[in-house]
């Protein structure tokens, strides 16, 4: 990594696309230091602070904290994200968007143009919430329609500066716009959160042992680099199918016969299982807290409390532990729908058959089809396995020993995949660079 960084400051063009980036970054971090105008920040911040459950810790682990600070970018590039994944699962549903899809790059423009209208439709419902609920409870003082409206304005024009950023970013800089910027706010957290694992278990055991501090901090770390490590095994494993294409005559010469391979990734959906599962389960306790039906003792506070992953492994209420149950479902159901619709088994036997291929000991058409399914279905539920232990490690350390984190399996997942897929991006255009230089010479 540190070696292709290095090779990639010596090219000019390289080295001007990685410092346009930062630079972006460094406007996405400075406003997050920029509160909303005609807001009482200390209110939310006392409000934030006061939240035993997490059903804003997510949206927030995300924003970089700016949503606990109430800042312009609260929302940061969540609605974008969450347009993203409506408008691709609607590219299945509704056929003209899937010829959309299929129209090249025309098709594509239009695809993003969809996208960035629904991410501003989605900022303006989540401001216009955000400002109404919170707003009459104090965040807005002396509350009326001029007020409420500069709130929901600047939350929404943060939201779409960031996308604009992250386009830029695409543009003029090394690609991943928006994961970089996601990726940004994630390990801005890092830091704190560092101290607050050393506040909890280190620095106590300082004035017992110094023995008992040294192995508190061995221990975290190695917990930490096992998970990334899980992570990187995860993010890299893949599954071959081999292919073989037949020889046929062209002219006078045979042509063909070559072997290929389809490359079936085993965590086939990425992070989007946790996301959808986590939002499932955090949904609930948004809406409890907007209409001010949190706390009690009743059968729906138990519920509650069984949905919130802090409650978890909790040795005094075990019985809370059965909401993992229903996250794990939640996780291995999103894994397979989501690749079930991003991955078509008849598609790609139909490709295979088109261009003269097969699979060794696999009968082309719908015996094809049913090999794939078979192989997908083992390799979703592997990597839907994997992707629930990754997930469920850091709320079984925050039940079981209080280590309330924010960088979860779910943050490890997207920064580790964000830099590997950064990395290729330079590498690529150090290549072509080469390539160009050969060319000219």
């Amino acid at each position: 990594m540190f070696k292709t960084l290095q090779n990639a400051f010596k090219i000019k063009d390289v080295r001007r696309r990685i410092f346009y980036v930062f630079l972006m970054l460094v406007v996405v971090r400075l406003g997050t230091q920029i509160p909303v105008p005609g807001v009482n920040g200390d209110y939310f911040k006392e409000w934030f602070a006061s939240q035993t459950g997490d059903a804003f810790n997510f949206l927030d682990a995300f924003t970089g904290g700016s949503f606990s600070s109430f800042s312009i970018f609260a929302l940061n590039i969540t609605p974008y994200i969450t347009s993203s994944i409506i408008v691709q699962l609607l590219t299945i549903a509704i056929p003209k968007l899937e010829e959309l899809h299929k129209d090249g790059e025309t098709g594509r423009k239009k695809i993003v143009a969809i996208t960035r209208y629904l991410t501003v439709g989605l900022a303006l419902f989540e401001s216009a919430a955000m400002a109404i609920g919170f707003g009459n409870r104090g965040l807005i003082p002396d509350i009326n329609f001029g007020k409420i409206v500069v709130v929901v304005a600047t939350l929404t024009a943060g939201s779409a500066f960031l996308m604009w950023v992250g386009e830029r970013i695409n543009e003029k800089g090394i690609g991943n716009g928006i994961s970089i910027v996601l990726m940004i706010n994630i390990v801005s957290r890092i830091p704190s959160d560092m101290v607050n694992l050393y506040e909890s278990f280190v620095k106590p055991s300082v004035s017992g042992s110094l023995a008992k501090s040294c192995l508190a901090a061995v221990i975290i770390l190695a917990i930490i680099l096992a998970v990334i490590v899980l992570v990187l095994i995860l993010n890299g494993a893949q599954r071959n199918i081999p292919v073989q294409y037949s020889k046929k005559m062209v002219g006078r010469r045979m042509v063909g016969g070559q072997s290929s391979h389809i490359p079936l990734k085993v965590n086939t959906a990425g992070v989007i299982p946790i996301i959808f599962a986590s939002s499932i389960m955090s949904f609930p306790g948004i809406i409890a807290t907007f209409i001010g039906k949190t706390g009690g003792t009743g059968w729906g506070a138990q519920i509650m409390a069984g949905l919130n992953s802090s409650n978890w492994f909790s040795p005094s209420q075990p019985l809370y532990s059965l909401g993992l149950v229903l996250y794990i479902v939640l996780v291995i159901f999103f894994a397979y729908f989501y690749t079930s619709i991003t991955f078509n088994p008849l598609e790609v036997a139909d490709n295979i058959k088109k261009q003269g291929g097969f699979i060794p000991g696999i009968r082309p058409g719908k015996p094809t089809v049913d090999y794939l399914n078979n192989i997908l279905s083992y390799v979703i539920f592997i990597g839907a396995a994997g992707l629930t232990i990754v997930a469920v490690i850091p709320f079984f350390f925050n039940g079981v020993f209080g280590a309330n984190v924010s960088f979860g399996g779910t943050s490890l997942i997207i920064v580790v995949s964000v830099i590997l897929e950064t990395l290729k991006q330079i590498e690529s255009m150090m290549l072509v660079r080469n390539y160009k230089g050969f060319l000219n010479e």
